[in-house]
């Protein structure tokens, strides 16, 4: 059962990279690489159950925290033109 849901998982992933080079906006590119992003958090979850390493759990959280802080990243830039204050 686990198995069939990680080659679902990958297949979805393999799609959203389409979307990502295919995307009309750079809204929608950053949207599908912060889709890519929770799905590779869910790839890192289910292969840490297959393989019986609870630790994984932890590592999918920290990569959820930067998927999350880098999407806010990516938009403010394309929002504004920069990070931070400008001189």
């Amino acid at each position: 059962m686990f198995m069939a849901v990680t080659a679902l998982l990958v297949a979805a992933m393999a799609m959203t990279l389409v979307r990502v080079v295919r995307g009309p906006t750079p809204y929608d590119r950053i949207l599908a690489v912060n889709v890519h992003g929770t799905m590779t958090v869910l790839l890192i979850a289910v292969t840490g159950y297959l393989t019986d390493r609870p630790d994984f759990l932890d590592l999918s959280i920290a990569y959820a925290l930067l998927n999350f802080v880098g999407t806010l990243a990516a938009l403010k830039y394309f929002r504004f033109g920069h990070l931070g204050d400008e001189p």
